[in-house]
């Protein structure tokens, strides 16, 4: 599976309205500096000490937001 990575930081940016809230991202425990991947469906990942967990999606037209906000590619 490709995914593009990033930080918390970068990620707060990327969300639109009707995705998830700043709330949501606090509540899964995502901070400016945690690292975060975004695959190919939408779905966002929080790194973890020894895993990665689900926290939420993106909708809609994620691909360019995504691209355009990180300057990267799915690899």
């Amino acid at each position: 599976m490709k995914f593009i990575e990033m930080t918390g930081g970068q990620l707060e940016t990327l969300i639109d309205d009707g995705e998830l809230h700043e709330s949501d991202l606090q509540a899964a425990g995502v901070e400016a500096e945690s690292i975060i991947r975004i695959n190919e469906q939408g779905d966002i990942e929080i790194r973890r000490a020894n895993r990665w967990d689900v926290v939420g999606g993106l909708l809609g037209n994620f691909e360019d937001r995504l691209k355009k906000s990180t300057g990267l590619n799915w690899a």
